[in-house]
């Protein structure tokens, strides 16, 4: 095991990739085309365009998910993180970090973005503010049950860098009663509250946006590495 742990399998690590490319290019086209239209551009923040703030949440949508998507393949299929930090511990420290960063800026950004562009969205106010309230509700419940119940290490990646965390039982209890896909459902839907509290369509736009390529980061980088990790531990067990 530890001399397969030192070589890298990278035919896995690009496992989805094309089709993630692919999708990308797609969602990257119709943001540009929709932010061509109607007041989308509109406005200016802290002496930056709206343009430049919405540029600013896509590429940091994508350094994001490009980032996990090597990260854990790198690890998954190679231990490479952990042979550079020559800890498991250290190197899972290291992604964690910039993880948080590029995730908490999304939020950081959006707003600012909404900010900037505000007032652009034909939306009656009160009903802006409705539907934002009522997406805050399972957001706010999300990262609560993360926090009590799943750990904010498991909803980082842990069982792609510690073996140990791949035995874990699932979790079955707050918003987990309800779905497994919490975070993709309820913790980037949050994006959508500024968009619709502040009614921008610029930040409409980029929340549609990274909504949707999180999906894509699912289907091509998480679901089957889940497949694959889960299924080895199956074959262990047995």
């Amino acid at each position: 095991m530890e001399a397969q742990d030192r070589k890298t399998n990278w035919p896995l690590v690009f496992e989805g990739q094309l089709t993630h490319a692919a999708c990308l290019a797609a969602l990257l086209a119709v943001a540009i085309w929709a932010a061509g239209r109607g007041n989308a551009m509109d406005g200016a923040f802290l002496g930056m365009s709206t343009l430049v703030w919405f540029v600013l949440l896509l590429a940091d949508a994508i350094v994001h998910q490009i980032f996990v998507w090597i990260a854990w393949r790198l690890e998954l299929h190679g231990k490479l993180l952990t042979r550079w930090f020559g800890d498991t511990e250290r190197a899972f420290r290291f992604y964690a970090v910039l993880f948080a960063v590029l995730f908490a800026a999304r939020f950081v950004i959006v707003t600012v973005l909404a900010v900037a562009n505000r007032g652009t969205l034909d939306l009656a106010p009160w009903l802006g503010l409705l539907i934002a309230a009522i997406i805050a509700v399972p957001a706010a419940y999300l990262f609560y049950s993360v926090k009590t119940y799943f750990s904010f290490r498991r909803a980082f990646g842990i069982d792609h860098f510690d073996p140990e965390a791949r035995t874990w039982p699932m979790v079955r209890e707050g918003i987990f009663r309800f779905t497994s896909n919490g975070m993709y459902v309820f913790g980037i839907g949050a994006l959508w509250i500024p968009a619709l509290a502040l009614q921008s369509q610029a930040a409409l736009i980029g929340a549609a946006f990274s909504h949707a390529y999180i999906w894509v980061h699912y289907f091509t980088v998480e679901k089957p590495d889940m497949r694959r990790i889960y299924a080895t531990v199956s074959h262990e067990r047995s």
